[in-house]
């Protein structure tokens, strides 16, 4: 029933994996610019939620969650590579055969490292913005932060299963939509749930976890938080993207596929 999408999202990995081959340093970009993408995300919506938070509203995480979604627009239509959907692309390409698992490991490695880059670059450009020198402004972000690097490791794990199943979902749905509205509808309101219910993305993470840093930050907040959220996350992240997007709309499908592992 689906196999007009997934034809699309094969289409899309073979292009990416193109892409790798012929010039890895453009496909580095890419991925740089997708974190940057997702550091605008985060900037608007932890802006727009501290308002919020400084008033005790409860309205500051739905504020935030609602406006997050400007990340996945600038992704979708801006060209951005994400590590987070790859696993669902190219989990699916090589389980349909079309790409082999060895050039998957290696363009999530490439699309990971990509993303880590930008989110340290972006991070870098709002500390020389100076819109965050003022602690008022940073209480909201910080609070957040110190709640996901002091989690449970097996809770984040299964926290990142659920977020990208539901971000993968987010980039998925819209390809069997016709019209520009219906699909960034579709997308902000994916987003908004995955955000909402307070589940992990570890790419999002990692632009957040940045601009935290780089600020006047409590102790709670540190290189071994980072390492002990996005270890678990990663790992969850993967599973959602490459088993319950890729391995499962392979095996609903038949695993049929458009080509060919070269």
């Amino acid at each position: 029933m689906e196999d007009g999408a997934l034809a699309k999202v094969e289409e899309l990995a073979l292009k990416k994996w193109g892409i790798l081959r012929d010039n890895p340093v453009r496909f580095i970009l890419r991925s740089m610019l997708a974190a940057m993408f997702i550091g605008f995300g985060v900037i608007v919506a932890f802006k727009t939620g501290n308002y919020f938070y400084l008033e005790h509203s409860p309205f500051a995480y739905p504020l935030a969650a609602l406006t997050f979604g400007a990340a996945i627009i600038l992704i979708y239509y801006g060209g951005g590579d994400l590590f987070t959907g790859n696993t669902f692309y190219f989990s699916l390409a090589s389980l349909r055969g079309s790409i082999p698992w060895k050039e998957t490991l290696r363009i999530w490695g490439f699309s990971y490292l990509g993303n880590a880059l930008g989110a340290g670059a972006f991070a870098l450009l709002i500390l020389a913005t100076g819109l965050y020198h003022d602690a008022s402004v940073n209480g909201f972000l910080l609070s957040v932060v110190d709640k996901k690097m002091n989690t449970p490791g097996l809770e984040l794990f299964f926290r990142a299963i659920l977020c990208n199943w539901l971000v993968c979902m987010a980039f998925f749905i819209p390809m069997k939509l016709q019209g520009d509205g219906a699909k960034m509808f579709a997308m902000m309101l994916f987003v908004f749930c995955f955000f909402i219910s307070g589940y992990e993305h570890s790419i999002a993470n990692m632009c957040t976890f940045a601009i935290a840093l780089v600020l006047n930050h409590p102790g709670t907040i540190s290189w071994a938080g980072v390492f002990h959220n996005l270890i678990p996350v990663t790992i969850g992240n993967m599973i959602g993207g490459g088993v319950m997007m890729g391995v499962l709309y392979s095996y609903l499908n038949g695993g049929a596929s458009s080509g060919k592992a070269g």
